[in-house]
């Protein structure tokens, strides 16, 4: 077996990957530009709109833009969201099936804000999703495990 023609092909593929990045370095500027404008909006989302409901917002529950531990009037604990992005898609008692981010979201928008949750595939929920991967970046993932 020749060991120079695998290692000769994998030079040759890094170097390809190395001018792609080098010659195409438009397309690569794009995405963090984007990605942060989402996770803007996603924060701004979460802080002020009502989404149309009873005049509160995702932050109404979840305290400190979901970076900490929120309260129910009744007392209860809302716990903060900082690993949510990396619990899902986990499975929901209440709901009886296995579910995502994304449904978690829209429930909460539904449920709790008793507003009009956004469309899947939608702006304004893929920023909610931005925003709250945000929050959890760095965090192992724990599919199906607790919030914290």
């Amino acid at each position: 077996m020749n060991v120079k023609k695998p290692i000769a092909s994998c030079t040759r593929l890094l170097a390809g990957v190395l001018v792609l990045g080098l010659c195409a370095p438009n397309v690569w500027a794009k995405g963090p530009d984007s990605l942060h404008a989402a996770i803007e909006s996603g924060s701004h989302l979460f802080t002020t709109d009502t989404f149309g409901g009873r005049g509160m917002t995702c932050q109404s529950c979840h305290s400190g833009g979901g970076k900490i531990s929120g309260q129910l009037a009744n007392g209860g604990k809302i716990p903060s969201l900082s690993n949510a992005a990396a619990i899902f898609p986990r499975y929901s008692p209440r709901a009886g099936k296995v579910i995502t981010l994304e449904d978690q979201i829209r429930g909460c928008i539904a449920g709790g804000l008793g507003g009009k949750p956004p469309a899947y595939g939608s702006q304004k929920l893929n920023d909610l999703v931005s925003y709250l991967t945000f929050l959890s970046n760095g965090k192992p993932i724990d599919m199906g495990g607790k919030p914290k």
